[in-house]
């Protein structure tokens, strides 16, 4: 099943087949936008997590060329490629029929799968999706390679991540879960 079939069997109900068509050929002509901004966001992510390290760094008294935090940014991102790979999968093999809704709030191995959205407010949507095991191996590999690169242990690595990126990734969260309430 492809998305263009989950979007019209997802939006049949709500729109008639003329307004969904237009949507999915809104979707297709601007389709490019988001091969474009892809890399951008990507690039803007790792630079303000590199930069955060870095502040983590400081306050920790501690050295790392922002170039070489910048590469164990890049480094540890390779992990949330593995959550692509699961999703597909998933979605390929073992849930072939899907809605829109499950494609959206699918985050593999998170408590969302856990406990589920159906019954969930939107606003503890995405705080359960971060709550995974993929952020988790981030936050190791981000230890160790500050760690090694410190020639400390991953413990002081860990001191580092979890005191800057930690605390700036809750700050996110609660923003998304604020304007998520907002919204809704």
């Amino acid at each position: 099943m492809n998305t263009n079939e989950v979007t019209i069997n997802s939006l049949t109900d709500q729109l008639s087949r003329d307004q969904i068509q237009n949507i999915l050929n809104l979707k297709k002509k601007w389709q490019w936008i988001g091969y474009v901004l892809l890399p951008l966001v990507l690039v803007i992510k790792i630079t303000i997590i590199a930069a955060i390290l870095d502040i983590g760094c400081f306050f920790f008294g501690k050295e790392i060329k922002y170039k070489k935090l910048f590469n164990i940014v890049v480094k540890a991102e390779f992990i949330f490629l593995l959550v692509i790979i699961f999703k597909t999968t998933w979605f390929y093999f073992f849930q072939t029929n899907y809605t829109l809704e499950d494609l959206q709030y699918f985050y593999p191995l998170s408590a969302i799968n856990i406990i589920g959205y159906e019954g969930l407010q939107p606003w503890f949507i995405y705080p359960f999706q971060v709550l995974n095991l993929f952020e988790l191996a981030y936050w190791l590999i981000l230890a160790y390679l500050i760690g090694k690169e410190l020639n400390e242990n991953t413990d002081k690595g860990m001191s580092i991540v979890a005191s800057s990126y930690g605390v700036s990734l809750l700050i996110w969260i609660v923003g998304v879960m604020f304007f998520t309430l907002n919204m809704s």
